[in-house]
């Protein structure tokens, strides 16, 4: 048989618990509630130029996730940064990567009750990440409309980051099983929400327009970041309910997200954006990320 290759280096060095461990030590128990339920929260962060970007943002989300579905995390965010760092100079990663911050929620019963769970597990891996090939940030994504709807709010709640994703795979597949490269989501209602694992903008009469947080989406930190640099371009941004009829006439339309950056999207359920190529303004706002990114 022969070797996953997508399984990590023997020489990787994880952060697990409380200490740095190589990585086939670092065991997750098969009764730790985040594989039996899913039950944990993440953060995925890119690192540039031997930095963690927007460190803060991304703490801040992850605690806050964490309080969202009543789980403490067993360390201070100071403690969280230092074993972010730390991973990185376990690995040698000194110039670009990508940091996978996790939280479980520890060992308990095989019954969903979270009584008798045990402590909690902060996990830190810093790797490579490439979420798209680079010549798709060329010629753009292909995209569908899902018919799998983004989690109501009442449910798992979209804001929160968390480990069970099952909702988002079950899109990503229908894409892919369509010829696709990514599947964007609606909502309960019928409102457009975001793809898979990036948020969502659409350009029209150069107004930049994107779902709030209150219509199911991960308030991201990219978007957040791209809305800002938009507005400093003198952009009009409006932050709107929209519904797959403003998908087929927008000019442009792009996602956002940690590990995909800024990517043009080129066609929506067969019909071409704009003329059917990556637009104007989603390249110059993919510059502009680039430049602050790099400063």
């Amino acid at each position: 048989m022969s070797e996953n290759p997508f399984a990590p280096r023997p020489d990787m060095q994880v952060w697990f618990g409380t200490q740095i461990v190589d990585v086939g030590e670092a065991r997750v128990s098969v009764f730790d509630h985040a594989l039996l339920y899913g039950d944990g929260v993440f953060e995925g962060i890119r690192i540039y130029n031997g930095k963690i970007f927007k460190e803060k943002e991304h703490i801040k989300r992850y605690f806050e996730s964490a309080k969202a579905i009543r789980l403490e995390v067993p360390m201070t965010a100071e403690q969280v940064s230092k074993a972010m760092y730390d991973t990185m100079a376990a690995n040698g990663i000194a110039g670009d990567g990508y940091i996978r911050l996790l939280l479980t929620r520890g060992i308990g019963s095989l019954g969903i009750s979270t009584k008798h769970t045990a402590c909690p597990t902060v996990i830190v891996i810093a790797d490579k990440i490439a979420l798209y090939p680079p010549e798709y940030y060329e010629r753009g994504l292909r995209c569908v409309v899902s018919s799998f709807t983004r989690n109501h709010c009442n449910s798992t709640s979209p804001r929160v980051k968390s480990l069970n994703y099952l909702n988002n795979i079950m899109a990503k597949l229908e894409a892919q099983d369509a010829g696709a490269d990514e599947a964007i989501m609606l909502n309960p209602s019928g409102q457009v929400a975001e793809c898979t694992g990036d948020n969502l903008f659409l350009i029209r009469d150069g107004v930049l327009l994107t779902p709030p947080a209150s219509e199911g989406i991960l308030e991201g930190i990219t978007r957040n970041l791209v809305m800002d640099l938009a507005r400093k371009r003198g952009m009009e941004v409006r932050e709107v309910a929209m519904i797959r009829h403003d998908l087929y006439v927008a000019d442009e339309i792009f996602a956002t997200g940690t590990a995909a950056e800024v990517i043009p999207i080129v066609e929506v359920d067969r019909r071409p954006v704009g003329n059917g190529k990556p637009g104007t303004i989603t390249m110059q706002l993919n510059q502009d990320f680039v430049d602050y990114r790099n400063a």
